[in-house]
């Protein structure tokens, strides 16, 4: 199966870290191979300098959007300059044949004017919003979300936001597993709190570089649904309770509740997305007893119930 393929618009005077970061996410390779076929995209084909300390070669002009499943544009240079027609006919015909559209930061700005956005939702930099509803009074910004997606149209807030945008893209395409996965090679939060609860799972950590919590923890996976006190678990692993609290939080960055929370709605998760399984029987299954319980803590960290999470990520969504 042909890859996805992503087009990375460059503007003129681009800021390198707006560049990078949608270059980051879409160019990693995992061990079986690329997600992604990227093709860097300048107006002309030719070499575009940025606003200092790098140039980039493209693989072609604006052709080459007529072939991509995503158009990016990664911020923009002026925001009193509208995109060149050819650039704003480009985008326009990407969003027609079925592909998303995606403004970083002030790339919002590059989708605004090409009147893509009119009565959608947007996000863009909170800096520029005042300046953003006085320009285009027909967008429906939100004023407080790190990315919106609506009609394949996805833009960010500023700066570090289009990396959360990005992995919602990579999601889209690949699913929470894969997301997930891209977020940990990046040493980053997949999921971060923001106006917009994000479906994006937390990490929770695989193994450490301390041996006797990395044979307690695969234990803890094993008996996932048994109930553990603190006492059983320094003498599992030969410490006093004290000296067993300070080790586990010092390997995992966790207390051992806030990781086994993290690790049964890991499992939660992955049993709504696979299986038919009841709400209760997952609960019972992961160690939350009720399912109540489950419901409860799924909603304080996903900010949806589990039944919207099936709906939205079930094999059958």
């Amino acid at each position: 199966m042909a890859l996805p393929r992503v087009g990375l618009i460059l503007h003129p005077q681009f800021s390198p870290f707006h560049f990078s970061v949608p270059y980051m996410v879409f160019s990693i390779a995992l061990p079986e191979g690329p997600l992604f076929e990227l093709l860097i995209i300048t107006p002309d084909g030719k070499p575009l300098a940025s606003e200092r300390a790098m140039t980039v070669q493209p693989d072609g002009g604006l052709e080459l959007l007529d072939a991509v499943d995503i158009a990016l544009v990664p911020g923009w240079h002026d925001l009193n300059e509208p995109p060149p027609p050819e650039l704003s006919e480009a985008l326009f015909r990407c969003h027609e044949r079925g592909a998303h559209v995606v403004g970083l930061c002030y790339g919002t700005y590059a989708l605004a004017y090409a009147g893509l956005l009119d009565n959608k939702r947007a996000s863009t930099h909170w800096l520029a919003e005042q300046d953003f509803l006085k320009r285009f009074p027909k967008v429906n910004l939100d004023t407080n979300a790190l990315y919106v997606e609506d009609d394949r149209l996805v833009t960010s807030a500023g700066t570090a936001a289009g990396l959360d945008c990005c992995l919602f893209l990579v999601r889209e395409y690949y699913g929470a597993r894969i997301a997930n996965t891209i977020a940990r090679l990046m040493v980053v939060p997949p999921h971060r709190e923001g106006g917009q609860a994000q479906f994006i799972e937390q990490p929770v950590a695989i193994s450490t570089q301390d041996a006797h919590i990395n044979r307690l923890l695969d234990y803890l996976r094993e008996h996932l649904a048994d109930t553990h006190s603190i006492d059983e678990l320094a003498a599992r692993t030969a410490m006093s309770r004290r000296t067993f609290t300070r080790h586990f939080q010092k390997a995992t960055g966790m207390t051992v509740m806030e990781w086994l929370v993290g690790e049964r709605l890991r499992q939660g998760r992955e049993l709504l997305e696979s299986t038919s399984l009841s709400v209760e029987a997952i609960a019972e299954r992961i160690g939350f007893h009720t399912a109540t319980s489950f419901r409860q803590h799924f909603k304080q960290r996903h900010h949806v119930s589990p039944r919207v999470w099936r709906k939205t990520f079930g094999e059958n969504a």
